[in-house]
């Protein structure tokens, strides 16, 4: 479904490749949402074990600047991870206003199994797309997501 919105050609596009955007991301993260779901997990508390296992222990900080999460939410995210033995924080010893975040075992040994698990829920999803699509839809979002230079 695209725009009803009557304006020139341009805005009608322009509309139109937002609609089609959105709904392709809700309709993509709703099926993969489910599959989180179902091991008790939200998008937040799945980005944040796969980064700690990806990058290592991660200042809080920088853990919510790779997220893109307030520090707020990202403060919840991880006292949820927390309460469930997933995660643990420590003072940084260089500096005593940062906290380091890290997996605990049983996190890690989670984070190891289920992160094959829903990579292969990504792939089906991204099965209906070719390679040279997929390296265009990169393209094409990495751009958008930069936005204009200022």
């Amino acid at each position: 479904m695209g725009t009803h919105f009557k304006g020139n050609s341009e805005v009608q596009k322009t509309l139109n490749a937002f609609i089609k955007l959105t709904r392709a991301s809700e309709s993509v993260n709703g099926r993969l949402s489910r599959h989180l779901s179902d091991a008790n997990l939200t998008v937040s508390q799945f980005g944040t074990l796969e980064a700690l296992l990806h990058l290592g222990p991660l200042n809080q900080r920088e853990l919510g600047q790779k997220l893109l999460k307030s520090g707020g939410n990202i403060t919840l995210v991880i006292d949820n991870l927390q309460k469930n033995g997933l995660v643990e924080k420590k003072t940084d010893p260089s500096d005593r206003r940062a906290v380091i975040i890290s997996l605990t075992k049983k996190g890690r040994n989670f984070i190891e199994d289920f992160f094959p698990q829903h990579l292969e829920k990504i792939k089906e999803e991204f099965s209906v797309l070719s390679s040279e699509e997929k390296e265009q839809l990169s393209f094409i979002c990495k751009k958008l997501g930069v936005g204009k230079e200022e």
